[in-house]
């Protein structure tokens, strides 16, 4: 394979476009965006297409002659297309990537039979919808792929290519075994996405305090910076603090008392407070169990 292979990108949604504009500045060719089909998914590719002066085509067919065929389409949709694409182009001496977490690279065993080698790169990073733009500057674009770990498991010669596309974008390849992806994947899932629901429920605890959603995120900025910078530098344990890590029962047991009228935000409360009791350190933790475990009781009386 050539030193800067051709590739194509399946899909064109905010992880394909983040890849096609990082391997578009590493100088690599993006022969295609391949759109699922036509109408508003080809529109689609055919914007990001422009973007990185490549042709967006409608599924794929014997017009993409590309080295490296990357797949960045919902875990469903990845066995089907692989199963779909298998006979419509040939495979022989091509790479397939797959970029699902939860998935191994076993999804593009359809490919790897009929020649092609397989892998899977995942990046620890999360993509959401509009992210490029009126978000607060706290580093990177997250359309960028500097700095980003990728989690890669596969054939050897896939593994080999796409470490090395990796590191032309900037980002940072390591090993995965395909056994431990399922948990790999539920780690970024508390990493970002359960973190999400976290700052959501925050903002519900923010109202009980009368203070607006948007209020509440602009004021906990600096808390929720200062949070994990610590734990950056610290660790969980060294980066604790409040109520729990001093043993003050009572402000614990005020604040379940405060959070009863609202079930869910009470369970989260009691569940963090729990593993936070399990996992860092804290003064009169039976205590604490004991007035978490009556939090709990009330609750369930209640229902």
């Amino acid at each position: 394979m050539a030193a800067n292979p051709r590739i194509a990108i399946v899909g064109a949604g905010n992880l394909a476009t983040a890849l096609a504009l990082s391997l578009h500045r590493a100088a690599y060719e993006i022969d295609a965006i391949v759109a699922r089909s036509a109408g508003g998914s080809l529109r689609k590719a055919q914007r990001l297409a422009k973007q990185v002066g490549s042709r967006a085509v409608a599924g794929l067919t014997n017009s993409v002659r590309s080295d490296v065929i990357w797949l960045c389409v919902p875990d469903s949709e990845i066995g089907v297309a692989a199963r779909a694409a298998a006979t419509k182009i040939d495979w022989e001496g091509k790479v397939a990537l797959h970029s699902s977490g939860a998935l191994t690279s076993e999804e593009l065993a359809p490919l790897r039979r009929r020649g092609a080698a397989v892998a899977s790169a995942h990046p620890l990073m999360t993509f959401a919808r509009g992210s490029s733009s009126g978000r607060l500057n706290f580093g990177q674009s997250s359309l960028s792929l500097a700095g980003v770990p990728f989690a890669v498991e596969g054939d050897a010669k896939a593994v080999r290519v796409a470490r090395g596309l990796i590191a032309a974008m900037g980002g940072q390849a390591y090993a995965i075994r395909k056994r431990d992806k399922v948990a790999y994947h539920a780690w970024g899932m508390f990493a970002s996405p359960l973190l999400d629901a976290l700052l959501a429920a925050t903002e519900r605890v923010a109202a009980a305090a009368s203070v607006r959603p948007k209020e509440a995120r602009r004021r906990m900025i600096p808390i929720l910076l200062q949070t994990l910078a610590n734990y950056a530098s610290f660790g969980g344990p060294g980066a604790f603090s409040g109520p729990i890590v001093r043993g003050d029962v009572d402000t614990v047991r005020k604040h379940l008392r405060v959070l009863r009228n609202d079930p869910t935000l009470l369970d989260v409360y009691t569940a963090l407070a729990r593993a936070a009791l399990e996992y860092l350190p804290a003064k009169k933790k039976d205590q604490l169990r004991q007035v978490l475990g009556s939090g709990a009781r009330g609750r369930a009386a209640r229902r």
